[in-house]
């Protein structure tokens, strides 16, 4: 008798894989959606809070980009289609601005220095898990070896 797998065997091995290998596109829904609505909330939390001009034009700027990607990516996988990885990480870059941009510039209210703080910190993580997870979903899966 030879050791070569049939045909159900591999069948079943390369199910196992792929189910191992999947991304879970509901999941990574939520995330692009609790991105573009915290992006949301960047913008009207210079509203909400006593803030200076620039802290008002930083957090428009910054929370309308990431409400935008956040919801392009929220769009794409609502058609079953992978989320960009680019995007996310875009999405991430800017979160990681919005966690600094208090320290760089003057935002008229600790409560609002707080909220931004917070915010760019939620949508820099889950941004930047949502690339890691698309990118590796994206991947070509490697050519089964036949030992």
């Amino acid at each position: 008798m030879s050791n070569t797998p049939t045909s159900n065997q591999t069948n079943q091995a390369a199910e196992t894989d792929q189910s191992q290998d999947t991304l879970d596109t509901d999941v990574m829904q939520w995330l692009s959606a609790i991105v573009a609505l915290v992006g949301l909330y960047l913008v009207a939390s210079p509203f909400i809070f006593e803030a200076t001009e620039t802290a008002i034009w930083n957090d428009r700027l910054v929370g309308t980009a990431i409400f935008l990607l956040g919801g392009y990516n929220f769009y794409r996988l609502s058609k079953d289609q992978l989320g960009r990885s680019s995007i996310a990480s875009l999405a991430a870059l800017l979160g990681l601005w919005a966690l600094i941009s208090p320290y760089v510039i003057e935002m008229g209210s600790t409560e609002l220095a707080r909220s931004t703080v917070i915010s760019g910190l939620i949508i820099a993580v889950l941004s930047a898990y949502s690339a890691y997870a698309n990118d590796e979903a994206d991947m070509p899966e490697p050519p089964l070896s036949a030992s």
